[in-house]
């Protein structure tokens, strides 16, 4: 039997703390600057009471944060940790969407617990810990392995006036003893021993396959976040038990991979597509882990299949960044009564507007081959244009050469390939 982890809950420790790391002349200094260039005023400051380090540290991140987690960049006194962490940390809007999430798996007649195990800047922790309704016994952990960050959450959590224990351990080590809680969060650190980005779940920290039997047996729901670049499919049959997989994007780029993992069997998978205020779902029967598919092949969830058109429409859409993520194009055919130009172009087109679709929407002014004729006829009057290509032989770059068209403008010309193997451009005007 381990040791038990020591548990750190409030006290004058974190402030004398904080007021040490950051004494009255940096903050002085910090207040009075945080609007300035942070490269600039490397170089300025020669007052020796003024921490110069922690000050740019505090006005980078501040800095970060007035975009990133407005709510916390409006409180004085928050502390920031270094670039490193500011980066890594959730955006204010994607941690919203998490506590949204966690509300459904909060117990209804119970005070909830809560633990992060991986907590970090403890921007998560703090938003999915705020949505649950505050009964008796609720409890809200944070855990983290690195002591400073402890320090810093403890601190904020104060500032913000969030009730929190903070734990710093391992996340193994905690987990070994814990006690049961509603719902685990996780986000393991994708980067190696050198600073180098990982994807696969294994290769994370903590690695959640190993940890996965002891997680299932001390909590009813983890929700775990996993790199946008994973392939969500495949996470799916190496865990096992997710019963939900949300794709999460803002201003159309992917930014998370949320899995909901629950002890309780289903035999159905909820895929969500995210993009800003738009949401897409399906609900699919599951069949065996093992005959989960990759991403090109036809699915349990209906994906990979299209009707592969090849005559023309009116309206061309773009389905946004979480859809292309997910892969779900029969689906999106089956809702919407769009068709794909092809498999891999995954492009739709329609006769009638689809005002709702989940992604950017076009109008069609002319589509053309690549031949000189057509195709000096199609550009007349085009001088400048937003081009893209799927599934096209030529680059964007080398499109653009071709047509002798600067960026920009009100037209927007896609380049892609047929089911019949023609080259098309289809020369469009953006709607809405």
């Amino acid at each position: 039997m381990s040791k038990k982890p020591k548990k750190f809950g409030f006290s004058f420790v974190s402030l004398y703390f904080c007021k040490q790391m950051i004494n009255e002349a940096t903050q002085r200094f910090i207040l009075q600057h945080r609007e300035e260039d942070v490269r600039r005023l490397a170089f300025g400051s020669r007052d020796v009471e003024v921490d110069l380090p922690m000050a740019l540290q505090q006005i980078a991140g501040w800095q970060t944060a007035r975009k990133k987690l407005p709510s916390w960049a409006a409180v004085d006194d928050i502390v920031y940790p270094p670039h490193l962490n500011m980066e890594q940390c959730s955006s204010e809007q994607t941690a919203r969407y998490k506590a949204k999430l966690a509300i459904g798996y909060w117990p209804l007649s119970v005070g909830p617990t809560f633990v992060d195990l991986t907590g970090g800047f403890g921007i998560d922790f703090y938003f999915i810990a705020k949505s649950q309704k505050l009964k008796a016994n609720s409890q809200n952990i944070y855990v983290e392995r690195n002591s400073e960050l402890c320090e810093t959450a403890r601190h904020n959590f104060l500032k913000l006036g969030l009730e929190a224990e903070v734990v710093n351990v391992d996340a193994e080590e905690y987990l070994k003893e814990m006690s049961h809680a509603d719902v685990v969060y996780l986000d393991p650190a994708r980067r190696d021993e050198h600073g180098g980005r990982t994807y696969g779940i294994e290769d994370c920290t903590p690695n959640v396959r190993t940890l996965l039997p002891l997680l299932l047996e001390k909590s009813d729901t983890i929700i775990l976040k996993l790199s946008p670049m994973l392939d969500w499919q495949k996470a799916v049959n190496d865990l096992g038990h997710v019963q939900e997989v949300h794709v999460v994007s803002v201003d159309n780029e992917c930014k998370e991979l949320l899995l909901v993992v629950r002890k309780q069997p289903s035999k159905s998978i909820t895929l969500v597509c995210v993009n800003n205020d738009s949401e897409f779902r399906i609900v699919r029967s599951l069949r065996t882990p093992s005959s989960l598919p990759t991403d090109s092949e036809s699915a349990p969830y209906g994906l990979g299949v299209c009707s592969n058109r090849t005559d023309q429409g009116k309206y061309l859409y773009e389905p946004n960044a979480s859809i292309m993520k997910a892969g779900c194009f029969r689906e999106i055919e089956e809702t919407y009564g769009v068709s794909q130009l092809s498999s891999n172009s995954h492009l739709f087109v329609s006769e009638e507007e689809v005002r709702d679709f989940p992604g950017r929407q076009f109008r069609i002014e002319t589509i053309t081959s690549l031949n000189k004729q057509e195709l000096r006829n199609a550009m007349k009057g085009i001088d400048r244009a937003n081009i893209s290509v799927r599934n096209f032989p030529l680059s964007v770059e080398i499109l653009r050469k071709r047509l002798k068209v600067k960026d920009g403008g009100a037209v927007f010309i896609f380049g892609t390939t047929l089911s019949d193997s023609s080259h098309k451009l289809f020369i469009c005007r953006k709607i809405g």
